[in-house]
C-alpha cells in the first residue's frame, strides 16, 4: 500500500503547493538547460496502485520522448480530492499546466483548458468522448468499469454456488453470508477519500436509472426532475438495503484500508472500478471473480466512463509543447495504466501486454459483454461532457451517501439533501 498525504482538508493552504512539487525529468537530462527549455507543473494522485514511484517512472520516460520540457510533479491530497484541488488551485492563479484524470466540468466552458484537436485525437478509438459541445479538453485515453468483485472461498462457505443476477438473488447471498458470520460487503467510505459508497451506488444508478432513463440526466440539469424522481429514489433505496453499516465490514475504512481488508479476507464482496484486479498478488488471483451489480431481471448493465486522460491548461507557458508531453504520456502510459491501473486503454490498435492479471481478463470480458448485447451506462459521478453534474456536487453525494448508510438519514433525507446540494451548485 503506498503512502499518500494526510492533508486532511482540501482546503490546506496553498503555499504547501511548493513543498510538495518536485522535478522529475526534463530538458536535456543533465546541467543547465536550453533557453528553449519550459518547466511545466503536472497534477497527480497516488494510490495503492498508482505510487509515487510509479508516477516518478512514467515522468521521467515521458520527458525523454519530449526534448525541452521539465516537469514539476505536484500530487493532490487524495484521489477522491483532486477535482476540488485542481479548483482550489485555479482560484489562485495557480492552474497545474497538466492534470491527470480531472473532471473538466466548469474549467472548459470557463476557457481555461487547451482544446485538443482533430489531429491530435487521431490515434484513439473514441475521440468525442467527453465532449462539451463538440469540443474535447481531455484525452480520451481509457474506459473504466464497475462492478462488483467476490471471494470465492467466502461464497462456498455460505454455500452461493454461483454469483448473484437478479436483485433477489443478491439479497439471498446477503443472507447466506451473515448466516455463515461473513461480512456481505467492503465498501469503505472514509475521510479523506470517502470514495467506496459512490462507486456502489454507481452501479445501483446505472441500473435503475441511467439504464431505463438515458436522457435522466439531461432533464436533471434542463430542471425536468429532480433527486426525488422514483427511479433514482429506487437506486437509493437499493443502497440503504443492500450496504447499511449492518452490511459492511467497516464504513470508517479509507479506500487503501477497504481495499487492503478485502484482499486479507475481510467481506465477502467489493464493489470496485476495473483497476482493482491490478492489486491482487499472482497467488491471489484465483481467490477472486467478478459480476455485474444484479439488475431487478437479470439483464446485463454496466456503468462505464471514457475518458480519465490527461487535460492542458489554457494558459500553460507553452501550450503546444505541454499538449505533445501529455500525448506522449498516454502512449508510454497505455501498458502500465493496463499492468497497474486496469485499464481498458482507447488507442487505435493497441494490444495489452502478455501476462495480465487473470482477473482483468474477468473484468475486461465483463465490459465487452456489456458492449455485445447488454446496456453500457454512464456512471454516476464520473458524467463525462455536457450534460454534468455542477462542479463540487459529487463530495457532497458521498458526505450524503455515508450519513445513509451510518444510519444518519433516511432515502428521504439523502433525497432532500440531494436536491438542497444541486441547486445551491447549480446557480
Amino acid at each position: 500500500m503506498s503512502k499518500r498525504a494526510n492533508w486532511g482538508a482540501v482546503a490546506v493552504s496553498l503555499s504547501l503547493v511548493a513543498l510538495t512539487g518536485c522535478a522529475v525529468g526534463g530538458g536535456n537530462g543533465g546541467g543547465s538547460g536550453s533557453v528553449d527549455d519550459v518547466t511545466l507543473s503536472l497534477l497527480t494522485f497516488e494510490t495503492p496502485n498508482l505510487t509515487a514511484s510509479y508516477w516518478d517512472d512514467i515522468i521521467a520516460r515521458t520527458s525523454a520522448k519530449v526534448p525541452g520540457v521539465k516537469i514539476k510533479k505536484i500530487v493532490a491530497p487524495s484521489a477522491e480530492q483532486r477535482n476540488e484541488y485542481t479548483r482550489q488551485l485555479d482560484s489562485t492563479g495557480a492552474l497545474p499546466d497538466i492534470m491527470v484524470a480531472i473532471d473538466p466540468a466548469g474549467l472548459a466552458e470557463g476557457g481555461k483548458l487547451a482544446q485538443f484537436g482533430e489531429k491530435e485525437l487521431a490515434d484513439w478509438t473514441s475521440p468525442t468522448a467527453n465532449s462539451f459541445n463538440g469540443k474535447i479538453y481531455q484525452l480520451p485515453t481509457n474506459s473504466q468499469t464497475w462492478q462488483i468483485y467476490y471471494r470465492k472461498a467466502a461464497f462456498e462457505k455460505a454455500g452461493i454456488t454461483t454469483p448473484p443476477k437478479k436483485w433477489d438473488d443478491l439479497l439471498a447471498a446477503v443472507d447466506k453470508l451473515k448466516a455463515a458470520q461473513i461480512k456481505p460487503f467492503v465498501i469503505g467510505g472514509g475521510a479523506p477519500d470517502g470514495l467506496g459508497p459512490r462507486w456502489t451506488f454507481a452501479q445501483l444508478v446505472a441500473d435503475e436509472v441511467y439504464a431505463k432513463d438515458p436522457k435522466w440526466l439531461d432533464k436533471l440539469t434542463a430542471g425536468k426532475t429532480d433527486f426525488s424522481d422514483p427511479l433514482f429514489v429506487n437506486a437509493a433505496t437499493k443502497m440503504k438495503a443492500l450496504a447499511g453499516k449492518e452490511n459492511v465490514d467497516n464504513l470508517s475504512a479509507t479506500y487503501a484500508q477497504a481495499q487492503e481488508a478485502f484482499l486479507k479476507g475481510k467481506g465477502a464482496m467489493y464493489p470496485m472500478g476495473s483497476w482493482f484486479p491490478a492489486s491482487p498478488d499472482k497467488a491471489q488471483q484465483k481467490e477472486f471473480g467478478a459480476f455485474p451489480m444484479p439488475t431487478q431481471d437479470g439483464s446485463l448493465v454496466l456503468p462505464v466512463y471514457t475518458g480519465g486522460g490527461l487535460s492542458v491548461s489554457a494558459k500553460s507557458p507553452d501550450v503546444a509543447k505541454a499538449k505533445q508531453w501529455a500525448i506522449e504520456f498516454s502512449k508510454l502510459n497505455a501498458d502500465g495504466g493496463a499492468r497497474y491501473d486496469g485499464l481498458f486503454v482507447a488507442l487505435k490498435g493497441y494490444k495489452p501486454p502478455a501476462g495480465l492479471p487473470p482477473l482483468y481478463n474477468t473484468t475486461l470480458d465483463l465490459y465487452e459483454k456489456a458492449q455485445a448485447g447488454g446496456t453500457v451506462t454512464p456512471s454516476f459521478g464520473n458524467e463525462s461532457g455536457v450534460p454534468a453534474l455542477p462542479s463540487g456536487f459529487i463530495p457532497k453525494v458521498d458526505a450524503a451517501l455515508n450519513d445513509l448508510l451510518n444510519g444518519r438519514a433516511d432515502v428521504d433525507k439523502f433525497v432532500a439533501t440531494l436536491n438542497t446540494k444541486f441547486k445551491e451548485l447549480s446557480k
